[in-house]
């Protein structure tokens, strides 16, 4: 669960970390009051749960009250389109108007769940203000990265070793080392998949002050923390991943054409890979899951047609603790409810296939069977008028 930067700010700010002073407005009427009370220049930065907001317009610099508020009619009330929302991007209902900061240097320092080794990792780069895969991939030299366990924490010696990579004056050190304490043990104990602050600013007066947050927090440990839970904004969630959720389905919307219905994520993943290959374009990722009830599953086909941008539909079931029967009857009912008109290729394999075939088959509704997985994608992309 991504969380907005100014909640983000406000775990910061009771953690003694330096932040911008500033303002929630989620009127323009709100940004003047705010640029006059900050006193101007002020940044106005639209409250999205995406990064990129800079590239896309979404952070502006308003040099006096009058142009915040000019600048804030423009942002609020419209849809911010950056690269990690897609092409209809987000709703932006309200605005962070902060104190512009002119700082000295720019550093990142990000805390995340290192899958690869198991571990959890701090990463630190003296380039700040720049996407970190981007970084990574065109200056690796730049990027530092140590990792450690949660039972363990990240150590003294190790906080130095990175204050040192980023050459900071020896009067910081502390400072960044007490940062990188504070964080690595509210990541811990929050359950944290990723923290970032970036940039990290050392201003003039010496001081470490985080100029923009993002925290995402895992939805697994959420009823541990029914505090985090709350505050949770539906508002920038897909109509249709909200939906999903409610049934424990793991749905994403995307902006293709052919709707996937899977069980497995490595699955999923690799039916999302071979449409793709053969000139298609998933409408979404849809993992079922393993456990998954009758009407879990109808619910999932019912959300899966209800996209209007779904042109065909793939089910690729390999039954194992879900059972091809159960995975039928979900959306043989589903099929009824919703008059079903669009084209389905289906894939069954694994426990009661043959029972699951017998019920797709005996229902009359116009489903195209598949026994290989290369063919019913390659059916799929072509009943939704892609030539191959």
């Amino acid at each position: 669960m991504l969380i907005h930067e100014f909640q983000a700010k406000e775990f910061l700010r009771r953690l003694d970390v330096n932040i911008p002073e500033g303002r929630l407005a989620a009127t323009p009427a709100e940004a003047i009051q705010a640029a006059r009370e900050l006193a101007s220049p002020v940044v106005l930065k639209a409250q999205v749960l995406a990064g990129g907001r800079g590239k896309a317009g979404g952070i502006l610099r308003a040099d006096n009250p009058e142009e915040a508020q000019k600048l804030a009619a423009g942002l609020l009330g419209s849809h911010l389109a950056t690269a990690q929302t897609g092409g209809q991007g987000l709703p932006v209902f309200r605005l962070l108007v902060e104190k512009a900061i002119q700082p000295k240097k720019e550093f990142y320092v990000g805390l995340c769940v290192d899958r690869k080794n198991e571990n959890l990792a701090v990463l630190a780069s003296s380039r700040g203000g720049i996407e970190i895969e981007q970084l990574s991939a065109s200056c690796p030299e730049s990027v530092k990265k140590i990792g450690f366990y949660p039972d363990e924490g990240l150590k003294l010696f190790e906080a130095r070793r990175l204050a040192y990579f980023l050459k900071l004056e020896e009067s910081s050190v502390r400072d960044f080392v007490h940062l990188l304490q504070k964080l690595t043990r509210f990541f811990i104990d929050h359950d944290l998949k990723l923290l970032e602050i970036n940039p990290l600013a050392l201003t003039a007066d010496g001081k470490l002050t985080a100029l923009d947050a993002r925290m995402e927090f895992d939805d697994c440990s959420l009823p541990r923390h029914p505090e985090l839970a709350a505050l949770r904004d539906e508002s920038q969630e897909n109509e249709l991943e909200r939906e999903a959720r409610k049934y424990g389905l793991n749905y994403i919307k995307m902006d293709g054409q052919i709707g996937c219905l899977v069980n497995g994520a490595g699955l999923a993943m690799a039916t999302m890979d071979i449409v793709k290959h053969f000139g298609g374009r998933p409408a979404n990722f849809l993992d079922i899951g393993g456990g998954v009830t009758e009407e879990a599953v109808s619910r999932a086909f019912e959300i899966l047609l209800s996209d209007d941008q779904v042109i065909s539909a793939l089910i690729n079931i390999f039954g194992g603790i879900v059972r091809c029967d159960l995975v039928a009857r979900g959306v043989v009912k589903a099929a009824h409810s919703r008059s079903l008109k669009k084209p389905v290729v289906v894939r069954l394999e694994g426990t009661n296939v043959a029972e699951g075939r017998k019920i797709l088959e005996d229902s009359g509704l116009p489903f195209t069977f598949a026994l290989d997985f290369e063919r019913a994608a390659r059916l799929a992309v072509e009943l939704s008028g892609v030539r191959i």
